[in-house]
């Protein structure tokens, strides 16, 4: 079995030990290095988008086209937008983010009899990639696997607090409704059957895995960051983010813009098999998260992806003559596999699997 090249060191420990200087192998390179700009302070930049999906789910044809072209613009010019309205409990989301401070909270030794390893990463976790030396991201995490329904282990979840399984699995049961529903928004909107990229990315054996980051306080911000900038590999990423603090921030022309929350909203994000299936009509989103030397931080983030197997391509409805196939053909799980093992690095992957890339 795969091992992690060196020994594991928990974040939350490093940060809690009350050191005033992190160590080096936290330390970003300097073109690295977060900036602290609010997305207000870009006036050549519109607003982040932000979208009432109300309509999505509602039977005014005429409403529910325009949610439609605001979700479509989203996708082409941003690859992400906040969703509002979308359906999942407010209360709910409220439990999920405490129930994971929660364990987060617990003694250490409570949360090490579910440390990970990087053959799945399910498990509590504090590194990405399995590189001797590498540069890492301050942050620990706790993954988990919930679709298809063959993959989950209920013995992976942890038993404290004692409703945290519970709460798992009534939150998770809610937003892969949601993503079941955006996917029909951007097939119906690529010109293809609602149907379309559901059946794409394997029909009931669709991938769903959640991913909660937790971000300890850090005494040099400024240095490192939370999670270094990349696009997530798969379908489509819903991340809860935390109520009042901003961390995380996306990328747009060539500008890293820090996206301030707001209330009650999910963060719907493009990922790069979208990208590759629709020949580039829609964008995966770059991102990364900042660090805070006030407050630590929890996220949720739920991830939606093809079945491991299935080679992906773009949609040969989305390929002519006059905008030939982009990228060329992959298993979800190759082109995942990149991630696992290098850890985090931009948009690198996917611009390897361009025609006539170099």
């Amino acid at each position: 079995m795969m091992s992690w090249p060196e020994q594991v060191v928990r974040v939350q420990s490093l940060s809690e030990s009350g050191m005033r200087a992190i160590p080096n192998q936290y330390i970003k390179p300097p073109t690295q290095r977060p900036v602290f700009k609010l997305a207000s302070q870009f006036d050549r930049h519109p607003d982040i988008p932000v979208i009432d999906l109300h309509n999505l789910f509602g039977k005014d044809p005429i409403l529910h086209l325009d949610t439609l072209r605001r979700i479509s613009t989203a996708c082409r010019d941003w690859g992400f937008f906040h969703a509002v309205n979308h359906g999942v409990s407010h209360e709910l989301m409220r439990r999920a983010r405490q129930v994971w401070r929660d364990f987060f909270s617990l003694p250490l030794q409570v949360k090490q009899e579910y440390a990970n390893a990087p053959t799945t990463y399910e498990g509590y976790g504090s590194r990405l990639g399995v590189e001797k030396g590498a540069i890492l991201d301050w942050s620990d995490y706790f993954f988990l696997h919930y679709l298809p329904v063959s993959s989950r282990n209920q013995s992976k979840c942890p038993e404290q607090p004692s409703c945290c399984r519970e709460v798992v699995a009534e939150y998770s049961c809610e937003v892969v409704k949601l993503c079941r529903t955006l996917l029909k928004a951007m097939s119906t909107d690529l010109g293809l059957k609602e149907e379309y990229i559901e059946n794409a990315f394997g029909g009931d054996d669709m991938e769903a895995s959640l991913r909660v980051n937790f971000y300890p306080k850090c005494p040099q911000p400024e240095l490192t960051l939370g999670l270094s900038s990349h696009s997530d590999p798969g379908g489509i990423t819903i991340l809860l983010p935390d109520r009042d603090v901003a961390r995380l921030q996306v990328r747009k022309d060539g500008d890293w813009i820090t996206v301030n929350p707001v209330p009650d909203s999910l963060i719907v994000m493009v990922g790069d098999q979208i990208q590759v299936m629709s020949n580039a009509i829609y964008t995966s989103a770059e991102h990364r998260v900042v660090v805070n030397s006030a407050k630590d931080g929890v996220s949720l983030a739920m991830f939606f992806n093809p079945k491991s197997d299935l080679v992906m391509k773009p949609a040969e409805e989305l390929v002519s003559e006059e905008r030939p196939a982009l990228y060329d053909a992959m298993t979800f799980e190759h082109y995942r596999r990149h991630m696992r093992m290098k850890g985090p690095c931009g948009k690198a992957r996917l611009e390897s699997l361009k025609f006539n890339s170099p």
